[in-house]
Parts: C-alpha cells; sequence; structure tokens
C-alpha cells in the first residue's frame, strides 16, 4: 500500500516520501489507534448530553466521534487491503464537515465569552486534524456514487435531527444563534458532500484513463 513514483524534480520527491510514511502500515496502524482513542474520548465527552437525550435520537448526537469511528473502519479497511467504501464517503464528508464545524464553534464561543481555555484549543486542533486527515488520505478512496448518495442522505438527515428535532451539540454561550448555526451548517454539509463528488468524479477520471 504505497504510491508508486510520481513525476521525477525535488518536489515531486518529497510528497512521495511523505505519501510513502502517510501510506505505510506502521503508521496506518498508528492513525488507527490515535482515532480510536479519540472515538472514545469524544462518545465519553457526550455521555452526559446522552444521559438527557431520547434513546431514538443517541445515534445522531456525537457528531464528531461517530465521524471518526468511520474514519477508524477506513483505515482498517486499508490495512487488510480492502476498501469499505461507505465508511470512506461517510468519514470524508462527515470529518471535514465536523471537524470544521468544531473549529468555528469554539472560535465563535471565544469572541462570544473572550476565552475557551485550553480544553477549547485543543478541541479546535483536534478537530482541525480531523479534517485534514480526511483530505490527506483522499488518494486511498474507492467509493463509488451509490456510497456518496448514501452518505449524503445521512448527512443532511442528521443536519434535521440536530435543527429541525433540537438534537445539536450543546454549546451553552452560543445556542441564541442555533437558527444561524443551523443555516451555516446546512451548507457546510453541501459544501462537503460537493467536495466528496469532486472526489469521485476525479478517481472516475482516473479509472477511465488508465
Amino acid at each position: 500500500m504505497y504510491l508508486s513514483r510520481v513525476g521525477d524534480g525535488p518536489v515531486n520527491s518529497f510528497f512521495t516520501r511523505i505519501w510513502f510514511m502517510l501510506s505505510h502500515k506502521s503508521f496506518l496502524w498508528l492513525l488507527l489507534f490515535v482515532n480510536i482513542i479519540g472515538t472514545v474520548y469524544g462518545y465519553d465527552w457526550y455521555r452526559w448530553q446522552l444521559a438527557i437525550t431520547e434513546s431514538k435520537f443517541w445515534i445522531f448526537v456525537p457528531d464528531s466521534p461517530t465521524a471518526s469511528l468511520f474514519f477508524c473502519f477506513a483505515i482498517f479497511g486499508w490495512l487488510i487491503n480492502r476498501n469499505f467504501k461507505l465508511m470512506e464517503a461517510l468519514a470524508l464528508i462527515t470529518l471535514v464537515k465536523y471537524g470544521l464545524w468544531a473549529v468555528v464553534m469554539n472560535l465563535l464561543t471565544l469572541v462570544e465569552t473572550g476565552s475557551i481555555g485550553w480544553m477549547g484549543w485543543m478541541l479546535v486542533v483536534s478537530h482541525f486534524a480531523m479534517a485534514i486527515q480526511a483530505i490527506l488520505y483522499i488518494p486511498l478512496y474507492r467509493f463509488t456514487m451509490v456510497h456518496l448518495v448514501v452518505a449524503a442522505i445521512w448527512t443532511l438527515h442528521n443536519d434535521v435531527i440536530d435543527y429541525v428535532f433540537g438534537q445539536m451539540p450543546i454549546y451553552g454561550d452560543l445556542m441564541k444563534y442555533m437558527d444561524q448555526i443551523g443555516y451555516f451548517t446546512f451548507w457546510l454539509s453541501i459544501v462537503c458532500i460537493g467536495l466528496a463528488y469532486g472526489v469521485l468524479k476525479v478517481m472516475n477520471e482516473k479509472t477511465a484513463s488508465d
């Protein structure tokens, strides 16, 4: 599972070496371990909100840890030389979406309150890293239009549950802006679905040219 040699020159050589490291199975095992730890921590972080949530909504409440769980399945697939295509589509869309969403929410909290503390900054860094890892591993994705459509439906349905049924992640200082946040989140979903469609289009063009 390594990237083949791409072109010549120092720039291509540099990126080839970086990709060699990122796609090496030893690194993927480490990445899987880190994502498992982050997923478990994320579900634990949502435990208090789940305690006050109707059980029928539980699956839709912990957005970020569920996104990283999708990525855990995708990584495991790569490690055993398989592609869990639905997990890849879900991971790409939701990691980018909720990674960027959490960064924006914490920065809005900073503007609103003047401070987010070390925990807030940890969330900014870790969630931004979520989005970045989804982008970095685009070369390994093999999902199809069917998987993309299912992932898009899941993502938009989750927005309905969050902002129509009131199950959004609770940010105490931002709750008065929920209408605006819901509008922003919807369009963020559309952008992330569009990103996944662009990735799929490039994959199809590459397959057709091979």
